[in-house]
């Protein structure tokens, strides 16, 4: 068995203090150790074969996780932060966008945008947001539409949105993922074509903006044309639309269009109040209030 050489050490002082006992015979009183002169230590003999010990690594480089994520944040941050930020997505209720995170990873949220009017009117255009792991620190995140929309900010190949215009350098506790959202619906009704990801858009909104228009209606069409099909990654919870089933549909209808606004007089307040209207006496009842 290895023994660690400072263990050895005390096991061989041990021995031979042991055996030093024995032969100085039973009953007779140990003297003392001589006092070693002051300022003077002597450490035992180092012994043969004596493996030295390692410096343990240094404590001052940050550790990172093997996703990526900083080890002081930990998956309990990541997922805080995520939810943090959906919970602000909700509140915001941005116009015509829907969001909803993935079941198999947080880090990719499926989305859908529906312009109403513009030059893309009746576009129903798909994406997911693709978060990096070390979110928030990292990358601003990025968005990438099912099918390439004919857009100068948007990649005519990969589909993918430029996040990084308007998000030059992703600051934590200032931009949020609500706002790449917002960011690509506003693209739709206001057309940069400053350092375009798609020339020929570009080129053609600047100098004929007739074909332009023909180009988006086509691509606007593209994109209706597949809303039906089955979501490109398999998730649970990816947007998939169905065809019009009155069995299905119909019955969520009227409810939304036959919802009504409550009247205000059901949201009148009887019993105690902190003033009287009209004076300063505070607690006062309500004279119509029934008396107990």
């Amino acid at each position: 068995m290895n023994l660690n050489p400072f263990w050895s050490m005390s096991a061989n002082t041990s021995r031979k203090r042991s055996d030093t006992e024995e032969q100085s015979g039973h009953g007779e009183q140990r003297a003392s150790p001589a006092r070693l002169p002051f300022g003077k230590k002597q450490l035992p003999p180092i012994p043969k074969n004596a493996t030295p010990i390692t410096k343990p690594p240094s404590m001052g480089t940050p550790v990172q996780s093997a996703n990526g994520t900083h080890a002081s944040y930990g998956p309990f941050y990541l997922e805080y932060s995520l939810l943090a930020e959906f919970t602000l997505v909700i509140k915001q209720k941005l116009p015509g966008i829907y969001v909803q995170p993935s079941y198999k990873s947080a880090l990719m949220w499926f989305g859908v945008i529906f312009i109403r009017h513009g030059l893309y009117q009746d576009g129903v255009f798909k994406f997911t947001v693709y978060i990096p792991d070390n979110y928030p620190d990292g990358e601003c995140p990025k968005l990438v539409f099912d099918i390439p929309v004919f857009h100068p900010l948007v990649d005519p190949v990969t589909g993918e949105l430029d996040v990084r215009r308007a998000f030059t350098k992703w600051r934590r506790n200032h931009n949020h993922i609500w706002q790449v959202l917002m960011y690509a619906r506003t693209i739709f009704y206001k057309i940069n074509t400053t350092e375009p990801l798609n020339p020929e858009a570009a080129v053609l909104y600047e100098k004929d903006v007739q074909l332009f228009k023909s180009k988006v209606v086509d691509s606007v069409k593209l994109c209706n044309s597949h809303l039906f099909d089955q979501p490109k990654i398999d998730d649970p919870y990816a947007i998939s639309f169905s065809p019009w089933n009155p069995a299905v549909h119909e019955e969520a209808k009227e409810r939304m269009f036959t919802y009504k606004r409550q009247p205000e007089d059901h949201h009148k307040v009887s019993g105690l109040s902190w003033v009287k209207p009209g004076s300063t006496q505070p607690f006062s009842k309500d004279e119509s209030s029934p008396q107990s």
